[in-house]
């Protein structure tokens, strides 16, 4: 299926339950982190579209609105953007989720890092 008409409609999601996927990670212990990637209670996945791929990953940390981030966005099967690893414009899992929904990065909306873990994969 083709990755854009796969996420041409948005689901109606709030930016607080797309974080609360994204950062679930966040509550795993430092030793479940140390040995790997924890259980898949842990982990969120994303969907890179340029890739065709989704990709775990785990919340770390909410952000202030400074420096770089890339729009994660929640289509009808979960979240997703546009670049991943190894592409232009990937910011390394720093993320901005358009919560006012006016397209403008601002003070209103969420700003948070969950980085992508490779390989990428073809099924979520």
């Amino acid at each position: 299926m083709n990755p854009s008409s796969k996420f041409s409609a948005l689901a109606t999601i709030g930016a607080a339950a797309l974080v609360q996927v994204l950062t679930a990670g966040s509550a795993m212990a430092a030793s479940e982190r140390g040995q790997g990637r924890g259980n898949s209670e842990n982990l969120g996945v994303v969907y890179v579209a340029s890739q065709g791929l989704y990709y775990d990953t785990f919340g770390t940390t909410e952000l202030p609105p400074k420096g770089p981030f890339q729009k994660l966005e929640m289509g009808p099967d979960g979240p997703y953007t546009e670049y991943g690893p190894g592409d232009r414009g990937y910011v390394g899992g720093r993320w901005w989720v358009d919560t006012n929904r006016d397209g403008e990065m601002d003070d209103m909306d969420m700003y948070f890092q969950c980085p992508l873990l490779g390989p990428g994969r073809t099924a979520p």
